[in-house]
């Protein structure tokens, strides 16, 4: 038997290079065919050709599976063939099945394809013939009629077809022969035939030769050592209750329950009615499945049922009475289905983010789900949350795809969590889950938006250039750079916008102002912002902005009436004498370039030769008589009087108004004429003080001029003399102490002199007198000092207080 082994493993590498591989692509299946026993790494196909595949652009994207606990197969991802990657025996796979296939599933992770590879096993002459282990005993009663048949043990063969049992062979004696018979699965069976009569006495043993051979090439073939004992008679052979005996158990029964019983029956008596049951014609599976009790007949289960593995076992029992007679009933243990397998999810290719904008339909993960229950058991039903924008998808046998069922929005939901639930029908249903994490990748397709739909803004007129006018925010919901905003302030077509007025932080939306704005000029700016996303292609929205400019008291107010005239002089007024009380002399008109409360007039009378003989409106500035006039008031009144606004601070103005009391203009003249204007004290003040301050200013530079010249000469002096160079400290101040008590006279007059060498004449800036008393607001004219020429190149500076 080894020998033949060797030869036909010879055989099966010669068969390697004249193996047969068809291929059939129906519905994304294709098919090979190899024969069993190949080498590791044999080719099986190239299913990179057969599928149209280039394998520069899937590379390691493909994946191949194969159901069950041992790979058989390998997958090449440079030439994207299939090898073989185990030992393949048919028979250990698939038993007596006529057609052995292997399924394998092709699956292109970035197409989210798959194929279905079937490569069907061929069988090839690699098993002999064999008879069970031992020589094998054979009795029969010497009385047995001619013609009789006894059954031979029968010999197993794996292979199939041709390479199975074709013939038997009997050697050894000629009171036998050997017949043959065909089964109903096409199996045979040899039995032995008495050709002639036996005499127990003559001969009691007979030991024969079963030579079992099939049809491969070479042939095989598997012997076997029988012992024919020669008995006594025995009348009446055993017979059981029945020729067929059909059992259905279910795959979860436990261990040691008995399966069922076989009986047969005897009629003879003694020795020859004791039956003994034994197993004959059964399968290595069924043998370590069951146990037979030799005495009751009845079968218990020795191991443990799987329907997924075996779901038929048939073998038969004999009872062999002790006479050597025997009776053979078939066993057919149907093993049923129980829902004893949880379902399965393989997730065989998916996704871990896809873009929000991805269509309906996109793949995002591809499962394979299965049962390996049976009939109900195995069906299964596959859920998710319906309120998940996905669905389940089958695309072909147990796979399926899941797909987006509708649009999807990160900014609603960024990323899922998918859980898929499996229940099988079974009673009590079985299930399962698993979940799958999914990223919505962000797309740029929400533009800014400001939290306003207007902005008004205020600022108060005035400001410092650069200052902060306002800010303004728009928010992007879309995520990283398509939510980065950047501002800018869109160019307006209006006449009241100029790029010079304002600018923006690209970044932070403040809003600059690039110059200090009037009011009196510029009222209110209209421009719009623009907020744009760094997105692809960019998305952005504008929003219009109304700046308004805050009035500011820095306009005091403007005498319009009596206007002062150009020669210095003041206006007249007349006021008849015989004029009663709220007589209407003449009004003081006013404005103020401010608007609102800071342009608010109020009008009051500041100073009057005649208090109490005149009275003004507060907001009308109507000038009227208090009461009637007396001799004794003067013909000429001078009135001053103070407009001021309502800002804060209050700013103000004054004017000095003349009214004369005469009833007509040549009245008044003469009037005038014959009274001198009356000194006005306050005035001569003022003009003395400025008097002296220009004395002693005068003196002072005198002063400095002599200072100088003395160092002068000095310096000249110390310049002829070859000893060393003297430092002198300067005049003591002790020389100023003269000035001191025009300073104290001067107590209320600060002024700075600056003297250059160029300069012939030096301006001397006398502040104006500021003396509440004085009845007009009149400018005065700084005096000019001339001075002479200062020939040193020092620059002094005088300040005399």
């Amino acid at each position: 038997m080894s020998t033949g082994k060797r030869s036909q493993h010879s055989a099966r590498r010669g068969l390697i290079f004249f193996m047969m591989i068809t291929i059939l692509e129906v519905s994304g299946q294709i098919q090979y065919s190899i024969p069993e026993e190949m080498q590791k790494e044999s080719l099986v196909g190239d299913i990179a050709v057969d599928l149209g595949m280039d394998m520069k652009k899937t590379g390691n994207k493909v994946r191949i599976g194969c159901g069950g606990r041992i790979q058989y197969f390998a997958w090449n991802y440079e030439s994207g063939r299939l090898y073989t990657a185990e030992r393949i025996d048919r028979e250990e796979i698939c038993g007596r099945t006529q057609k052995c296939l292997l399924k394998c599933d092709v699956i292109i992770e970035n197409k989210m394809k798959v194929y279905a590879v079937e490569v069907e096993i061929t069988d090839i002459n690699d098993n002999a013939p064999h008879f069970p282990p031992g020589e094998q005993e054979l009795t029969i009663s010497e009385t047995s009629t001619l013609g009789s048949r006894f059954p031979l043990p029968e010999a197993q063969d794996p292979d199939l077809g041709i390479n199975s049992i074709q013939n038997y062979q009997l050697i050894g004696s000629s009171h036998f022969a050997l017949a043959v018979q065909m089964g109903e699965n096409g199996a045979r069976h040899a039995e032995l035939v008495l050709e002639s009569s036996l005499d127990r006495e003559e001969q009691s043993e007979y030991e024969l030769i079963l030579t079992a051979s099939d049809g491969g090439d070479p042939i095989r073939s598997g012997t076997a050592r029988i012992q024919v004992s020669v008995l006594d008679a025995n009348d009446n052979a055993p017979v059981f209750s029945q020729p067929v005996y059909q059992v259905s158990v279910k795959e979860n029964l436990q261990k040691g329950s008995i399966v069922c019983t076989v009986t047969a029956t005897d009629k003879d008596e003694g020795i020859n009615k004791e039956l003994n049951y034994s197993f004959k014609k059964i399968g290595e599976a069924a043998s370590q499945m069951f146990a037979l009790n030799s005495t009751t007949g009845e079968i218990t289960l020795a191991g443990t049922l799987d329907y997924e593995e075996l779901s038929l076992y048939e073998f038969e029992v004999q009872a062999k009475d002790g006479g050597g007679l025997f009776d053979r009933a078939k066993v057919l243990i149907a093993v049923t289905d129980v829902n004893d397998n949880i379902p399965q999810i393989e997730i065989t290719s998916h996704v871990n983010s896809v873009p929000e904008d991805s269509p309906p339909g996109t793949v995002i993960a591809l499962l394979k789900i299965q049962d390996q229950d049976s009939g109900t058991n195995g069906k299964i039903s596959c859920s998710i949350d319906t309120n998940l924008p996905f669905q389940l998808e089958k695309t072909y046998n147990n796979y399926y795809s899941l797909v987006t069922e509708r649009a999807l929005d990160r900014e609603h939901t960024p990323f899922y969590n998918i859980i898929i639930g499996v229940t099988d029908y079974g009673m009590p249903p079985l299930s399962t889950s698993c979940t799958l994490l999914l990223q919505i990748l962000d797309t740029n397709d929400n533009p800014p938006l400001f939290t306003e739909t207007t902005y008004t803004c205020y600022l108060m007129e005035n400001n410092p250039r650069g200052s902060s006018v306002f800010s303004l925010k728009a928010d992007d919901p879309d995520w990283e750079e398509n939510s980065r905003i950047t501002y800018s302030i869109i160019e307006s077509q209006r006449r009241d916008f100029s790029s010079s007025y304002l600018s923006i932080n690209s970044e932070t939306g403040i809003v600059y102002a690039l110059r200090s704005f009037d009011y009196e000029d510029l009222v209110e700016i209209h421009f719009q912002v623009k907020a744009q996303d760094g997105g692809s292609p960019p998305l952005s929205s504008n929003v219009s902005v109304t700046l308004l400019i805050l009035d500011q008291n820095d306009n005091a107010p403007q005498i319009l009436y009596p206007s002062t005239p150009t020669d210095g002089s003041t206006g007249v007024e007349l006021a008849p004498h015989v004029s009663e009380p709220e007589y209407l002399v003449t009004k003081v008109v006013a404005v103020d370039a401010d608007s609102g409360q800071n342009a608010w007039l109020s009008y009051q009378l500041l100073k009057a030769t005649e208090p109490g003989l005149f009275s003004i409106g507060l907001h009308t500035g109507e000038i009227r008589t208090a009461r009637f006039f007396l001799d004794k008031d003067a013909l000429k009144q001078s009135l001053v009087v103070l407009v001021k606004d309502n800002g804060q601070p209050p700013l103000s103005a004054s004017v000095t108004v003349t009214v004369v009391l005469a009833d007509s203009i040549p009245e008044s003249l003469s009037d005038i004429s014959s009274i001198s204007a009356p000194a006005d004290p306050e005035s001569d003040i003022t003009f003395y003080l400025v008097v002296a301050v220009a004395f002693v200013s005068c003196l002072f530079f005198a002063f400095l001029l002599v200072l100088l010249a003395l160092r002068l000469h000095k310096w000249r002096n110390s310049q002829l003399c070859d000893s060393a160079s003297m430092n002198f400290s300067g005049v003591p101040v002790s020389q100023f102490v003269g000035i001191d008590g025009v300073r104290a006279f001067l107590h209320s007059y600060c002024q700075e002199i600056s003297l250059t060498t160029d300069s012939r004449k030096t301006k001397c800036s006398l502040p104006k007198a500021d003396n509440s008393n004085t009845l007009t607001d009149q400018q005065i004219e700084d005096p000019i000092l001339i001075v002479g020429d200062i020939a040193t190149g020092n620059q002094a500076f005088v300040q005399m207080c």
